[in-house]
């Protein structure tokens, strides 16, 4: 089984596009984000994704495909997420069971209040009761390495 950890290209976008209809349907914007994947015998297996927005960093889409689970390839990627992205102040929004996955990864809790404005009104829909929404906000600063 070969195995290749890598940011994807602008061109592989459609990739992780195709991993996400499994999640939520997200779409790529190769102008603000970068995506990070492992690859399984060539196919998309994993992703990670780093947005730029005015107020930070913000990972999100950390998605494995089901038949790909339980090998670690969600941590391995975020961890070259973290690697090459990680010299800024990263923030997520952490569904509530994994909240410990993330602390081990370096993120803490934050109240709703610390996240940057553009980054908050993603979850704008929970009325700021994230916790209502299974969400968590989080955050890693560049020290956390």
């Amino acid at each position: 089984m070969a195995k290749e950890v890598r940011e994807l290209e602008h061109e592989e976008f459609p990739l992780a596009e195709k991993v996400w209809t499994h999640y939520r349907g997200q779409k790529a914007d190769p102008a603000r984000e970068r995506i990070f994947g492992i690859f399984i015998d060539g196919t998309l297996a994993a992703t990670a994704r780093c947005t730029r927005h005015p107020g930070g960093l913000e990972m999100d889409c950390v998605f494995t495909l089901d038949e790909h689970r339980g090998h670690g390839y969600a941590r391995e990627v975020v961890q070259m997420l973290l690697e090459e992205c990680g010299s800024e102040t990263i923030y997520i929004h952490s569904t509530l069971p994994l909240i410990e996955f993330y602390g081990s990864l370096g993120f803490e809790p934050i109240p709703e209040a610390r996240l940057p404005e553009s980054i908050r009104e993603r979850f704008i829909f929970c009325f700021g009761e994230m916790a209502g929404c299974n969400v968590a906000p989080m955050m890693r600063s560049p020290r956390t390495r």
